[in-house]
């Protein structure tokens, strides 16, 4: 509800044929029921790829990052890359219970900001038009109310590279928008809580020796958040 205009285009792909189609008109929004062709009664693989930009996004995501892959092959690889992404920290402890909450939180911390351009490159801004990124990851979902303390401190020992692209995301959005976000929700500037948290994700990864974006822009950005008569 916060995202006052979210605009999502997914494209899907169905293992077996659709015999018909039910619509329920009467929510918001609309719901479709889709009845499958599957007399056997089979396992049924969806593949779905979504998009902020167009259905074709959707569909060139969909296909570029699944393709022909089977569901035990998308499963291995999302194993891999989880488990590549929690051995950025290992922990020597022999309580299991500890270090299932130990991980447990590591996942926690990982599940955004989320990677938010199609595999082209081209993104909706903040301002909700459609922009092209190829220098940097441009993300959305930035809790900063929540993740100033601790969460960003953290990426800019575990995320350096990615800390990066968060800084230069919030300077895109300061481009699109004209402000640095408070809490940046599927590119929608929601305004949701008090104060400028942006402010110190950006000058902890430059005290730290993060400096992958200009740094001139920065300082204008985080100047002109700190001084909001709001």
């Amino acid at each position: 509800a916060w995202a006052s205009d979210q605009r999502v285009f997914f494209f899907m792909e169905l293992s077996h044929p659709v015999a018909s189609i039910e619509y329920n008109s009467d929510s918001d929004p609309t719901k479709a029921a889709l009845i499958l062709d599957n007399p056997d009664n089979e396992s049924v693989i969806v593949k779905v790829g979504i998009s902020a930009v167009d259905e074709s996004g959707a569909e060139n995501n969909m296909k570029s990052e699944m393709g022909d892959l089977t569901f035990d092959e998308v499963k291995n690889r999302a194993t891999t890359t989880w488990n590549e992404q929690l051995s950025k920290i290992t922990i020597e402890e022999a309580d299991l219970d500890r270090k299932t909450t130990f991980y447990t939180s590591l996942y926690h911390t990982m599940i955004a900001p989320n990677l938010y351009h199609d595999v082209d490159g081209r993104y909706r801004g903040i301002d909700l038009e459609v922009y092209q990124t190829d220098s940097f990851d441009y993300h959305t979902v930035f809790s900063l109310w929540d993740t100033y303390r601790a969460t960003h401190p953290l990426f800019t020992i575990i995320e350096q590279e990615r800390t990066n692209d968060f800084v230069n995301t919030m300077l895109a959005k300061y481009q699109e928008g004209g402000i640095i976000p408070i809490w940046d929700l599927s590119a929608c500037y929601t305004g949701c809580m008090i104060g400028y948290h942006g402010i110190p994700v950006i000058a902890d990864a430059y005290l730290k020796g993060i400096r992958g974006y200009d740094q001139e822009l920065a300082f204008e950005a985080m100047v002109h958040s700190a001084e909001q008569n709001h």
